[in-house]
């Protein structure tokens, strides 16, 4: 009983902050809620760019094993201008407890930074896990990336452009996205125009016009209820991926919005809907 009441009175903060950017609602969640036992922050705040936020974290399960684990490379949202690393341990230490080495990097962010700013980082990050992971148990020819909001924007076009990660994006075995925005011409909100007003070339922000033969699978995760970023854009690309022949799978949970697809990895909020257990059966069956 004690914790349905704890839940309920996370869930009531979350919801109560309601002007405060989505982000760092979840960077509160992540303070409130317990991690994920079987799993431990192995390194942080690691530089994969002269950047003050091209830093990484690493979390991986505990207990060794022979064998080097596949690898998840987790993006955070927050519509390409806030967000933070930190705020997401709780999906880290999640994916750590089943099996996956989980890296968790930030990137630049708006005013400041401008498109394609944060998608280099995301590149950058990539290289930097293809290169390192081992040393930390993972297979560097394993990756799943697995992206929420603006970071499974980010997700797709690493996954989709072949211009971002060249010979890297072979070891992409597959790419989550949890309510991304993937066709949102014209510019028409404050988060997107920050962003990308600058971009000289707007088609080439769109991950949807990169949908192609030879792209790696994908799995479209996104709540009926999402305000923030309607689920037309996991159906319309969804469309697109299957016409061109590569495996994707397309799932719409009712009744869920646009943070509660992401809370869901949590241990107290786990399961409705079953965001962890269905990016957990994706990443073991494409890895």
């Amino acid at each position: 009983m004690l914790r349905y009441i704890l839940i309920a009175i996370v869930l009531l903060l979350i919801a109560a902050s309601v002007y405060v950017y989505t982000a760092d609602r979840l960077m509160l969640f992540n303070r409130l809620v317990p991690k994920d036992a079987g799993s431990a922050r192995v390194a942080a705040d690691i530089a994969f760019g002269d950047g003050v936020r091209q830093r990484l974290d690493v979390y991986a399960p505990t207990g060794g094993q022979d064998t080097a684990r596949p690898v998840i490379v987790f993006i955070h949202g927050g519509g390409w201008r806030a967000g933070d690393k930190a705020g997401y341990e709780f999906a880290g230490r999640a994916f750590a407890s089943l099996g996956f080495v989980t890296v968790v990097p930030n990137y630049r962010l708006s005013p400041e930074a401008h498109f394609p700013d944060f998608v280099e980082d995301g590149a950058a990050a990539i290289r930097w896990v293809r290169e390192n992971i081992a040393e930390r148990g993972g297979d560097p020819d394993r990756i799943v990336m697995v992206g929420h909001s603006a970071g499974a924007h980010i997700a797709a076009l690493l996954a989709m452009d072949e211009s971002w990660l060249g010979g890297d994006r072979e070891a992409i075995a597959g790419w989550v996205g949890l309510a991304g925005p993937y066709d949102f011409l014209p510019l028409d909100t404050p988060s997107t125009r920050g962003a990308f007003s600058r971009a000289p070339d707007l088609a080439a922000t769109q991950p949807i016009n990169f949908a192609g033969e030879g792209d790696p699978p994908a799995l479209l995760l996104h709540g009926a209820l999402d305000t923030v970023v309607r689920p037309r854009h996991s159906s319309g690309l969804a469309a697109r991926l299957e016409a061109a022949g590569v495996p994707v799978r397309h799932i719409v949970y009712d009744g869920i919005g646009h943070i509660r697809i992401m809370t869901a990895l949590s241990r107290w909020t786990r399961g409705t809907p079953p965001s962890l257990a269905d990016i957990e059966a994706f990443a073991r069956e494409v890895s």
